[in-house]
């Protein structure tokens, strides 16, 4: 492949592209109304104008994405994470147009795409499954029996889920029925597909996932793990690689049947096996995600191995060109998500200008992300606006720079993760590393930031206020402090 089109947007388009061109490889952006002016529209060799803002008029249209390919000469297209990336229907119109997807198979994206035919292929392999029915309910009164038998509390899931959508939490009998009328209900809205299924409920879990290579030529092996733990509205908002709770001999346990999971739908490119952990450090499979991750830089971190390079190379029909026991552990690494939204007010998204950008620098600190200081947060997309990523040559390194990352990070104009990212890292819970997904629901609450304002702006003051009266400043000193940066900064 000479030519590649990246069929996305923002810091994930410019990530894939960076990469590219260090192959020597020319890139495509295409773009939405709303992109018209995004810097992977301006990094790209090429760029093709794809409709209108809303993604259902442009991103996830895979007839335009493919009519781009044809117009600019582009061999391979590379999804990225949402929009097409996970669609199989769109893998086979890519393929029957004679084109290469920078990804899995379509038949693998069906299999993996729906938790129950996922939990099937795992099960051939013995992978460890948290009890609960491997079929879709089709009969209330012998699925509440079922959960009798399996113990409650039970959760009802959406078969063709994600995101937390289709989710119930059932605590006793007589929920039950309520329950999976509203998982059903809410199942057929977000996805077209109601059938859903039961497993137990597994009260205080970690979010542990593996992950994955695969080549044409029948290798699989695995790029460690990466916990996922701390999360709001069941989506992820922190990770990091290694997790602080993993022994060697589980790594290794997890790992084969990560490997095993992918090998059940001879499994090409990069992808991810989710599993989750109970409080005994028992761990059972999830699902499997067919894409690249938001999270993968903590893994490219820690085996400094280049992951979208590997995917273009696989889907050049290369083999990977190292071994399992090539693989190590090198230091920490932690990713914060830096999204447009509001965590006093449920994180409830943001939208307005970024009226001040000034991204973090020095030794360890990586950003990923799509914009710059004047550009808007379009309202018709994720709200993601950059991911924040520091490695150490420890877990305790890595969250030291990632508190100082935080603090150099300047965004003004919306209202950002950052403080809650900042909270999470000085939190005790999480620098011991005993948490579980419920961080949230245990230990934020809005006027933990509030707090933390006030702490800051009370510093500042009373330090401006003590070099005032200590040095007895003149008039013109007191000008050059009331206007250096520190305290302007410390005044945002």
């Amino acid at each position: 492949m000479q030519k590649i089109l990246v069929a996305n947007r923002g810091e994930i388009a410019l990530r894939i592209m960076r990469s590219a061109r260090e192959m020597g490889i020319k890139t495509v952006a295409v773009y939405s109304d709303a992109d018209r002016d995004a810097l992977h529209v301006r990094y790209a060799d090429e760029a093709v104008h794809i409709g209108e803002a809303p993604s259902n008029q442009s991103y996830l249209v895979g007839e335009k994405i493919i009519d781009a390919c044809k117009q600019t000469g582009a061999e391979g297209i590379h999804p990225g994470y949402g929009f097409l990336s996970e669609n199989a229907a769109f893998a086979r119109k890519v393929r029957e147009a004679g084109l290469i997807l920078i990804g899995p198979s379509p038949e693998a994206m069906e299999v993996m795409g729906n938790k129950l035919s996922a939990k099937a292929a795992a099960m051939k392999y013995n992978i460890p499954m948290v009890p609960g029915t491997e079929e879709a309910i089709t009969d209330v009164n012998e699925a509440k029996q079922r959960a009798v038998e399996v113990g409650f509390p039970i959760l009802i899931k959406a078969a063709a889920g994600g995101g937390g959508k289709g989710m119930r939490i059932v605590d006793s009998v007589g929920d039950f029925e309520e329950q999976m009328q509203l998982a059903v209900s809410e199942a057929t809205s977000a996805f077209g597909d109601g059938s859903v299924f039961i497993e137990r409920y597994v009260s205080s879990p970690r979010h542990i996932e593996i992950q994955v290579l695969g080549d044409t030529h029948g290798n699989i092996l695995h790029l460690f793990e990466r916990d996922c733990s701390v999360q709001r509205r069941h989506q992820k908002v922190i990770e990091e690689a290694p997790s602080s709770v993993l022994t060697p001999e589980i790594r290794k346990a997890m790992g084969k049947c990560a490997i095993d999971v992918a090998r059940s739908v001879n499994y090409t490119g990069a992808g991810t096996v989710e599993f989750i952990m109970d409080d005994q450090l028992n761990f059972y499979f999830l699902e499997m995600n067919t894409r690249l991750q938001v999270e993968h830089p903590v893994t490219e971190f820690i085996t400094g191995i280049d992951l979208v390079k590997e995917q273009i190379r696989i889907a050049r029909g290369e083999a990977i060109s190292f071994k399992q026991e090539d693989l190590e552990i090198n230091g920490h690494a932690v990713e914060l998500r830096v999204y447009a939204e509001d965590p006093a007010n449920n994180f409830l998204p943001d939208i307005g200008t970024l009226q001040t950008y000034v991204t973090p620098k020095g030794p360890g600190v990586r950003v990923d992300d799509g914009f710059e200081q004047g550009m808007e947060i379009p309202i018709y997309y994720d709200p993601m606006i950059a991911k924040l990523i520091t490695y150490g040559k420890d877990r305790e390194e890595a969250i030291e720079r990632m508190i100082r990352a935080i603090d150099e990070y300047h965004i003004t104009g919306i209202t950002t993760t950052l403080a809650f990212g900042k909270f999470v890292m000085q939190h005790k819970a999480f620098t011991s590393g005993n948490f579980d997904t419920h961080f949230v629901k245990k230990y934020f609450t809005p006027e933990v930031l509030q707090t933390g304002n006030e702490e800051e702006a009370m510093i500042a003051a009373l330090l401006v206020e003590k070099l005032l009266s200590s040095k007895k400043l003149s008039a013109n000193s007191t000008v050059a402090v009331e206007s250096s940066n520190w305290v302007k900064n410390r005044k945002h």
